[in-house]
């Protein structure tokens, strides 16, 4: 999806994680399946539309992709963000008494989005040496052309110098055009 697209995007915000998350979707469903959620954070207020202009532009500049910045941080969200989120103090301890049971969640595997990010710097890169490419070839057709067009130029006036010789020497000898 990119500029001209016939749907109108909408930048979506949560926090997942130690990141503040933003993505450019259609709705809010595929807000969610962009970020890889299955549970509805818009019901619980944890997700929002976002209205500010720089948020907004910087995600529309990546349709349907998130993009991501530590909690806290004022550095622009990015695919990659490279600021530490800042932490809130520790809580004080609880008594013995007073600590509620925690389930401990296994760390989420992060090798397929690294590999995918990975595979799109690949290919972004890959672009960029393609367009490059193409510029130098585009110059080089350019060069040619020029001189094509020069030699035309320069063979054309000797053709006619070469007709005007010639009739001259046609009629000279008695000939009528």
């Amino acid at each position: 999806m990119g500029k001209g697209t016939s749907r109108k995007l909408k930048v979506f915000q949560s926090q997942i994680g130690f990141y503040e998350t933003i993505v450019a979707a259609s709705s809010r469903a595929a807000a969610l399946r962009a970020w890889g959620v299955h549970q509805d954070l818009f019901a619980s207020g944890a997700a929002h539309v976002v209205t500010d202009a720089a948020i907004i532009e910087a995600a529309i500049a990546h349709p349907e992709i998130p993009l991501r910045r530590a909690v806290g941080s004022t550095e622009a969200f990015s695919l990659e963000p490279t600021g530490l989120p800042r932490l809130p103090d520790r809580p004080k301890k609880l008594k013995p008494q007073e600590k509620p049971a925690v389930l401990q969640k296994p760390a989420a595997d992060r090798s397929k989005l690294d590999k995918a990010a990975a595979e799109l710097k690949n290919l972004e890169e890959r672009r960029k040496a393609e367009e490059a490419e193409f510029r130098k070839e585009h110059k080089e057709l350019e060069r040619r052309q020029e001189a094509a067009q020069g030699a035309y130029v320069r063979d054309k006036k000797r053709a006619h110098a070469l007709i005007e010789t010639e009739r001259a020497a046609y009629r000279k000898a008695g000939g009528k055009d």
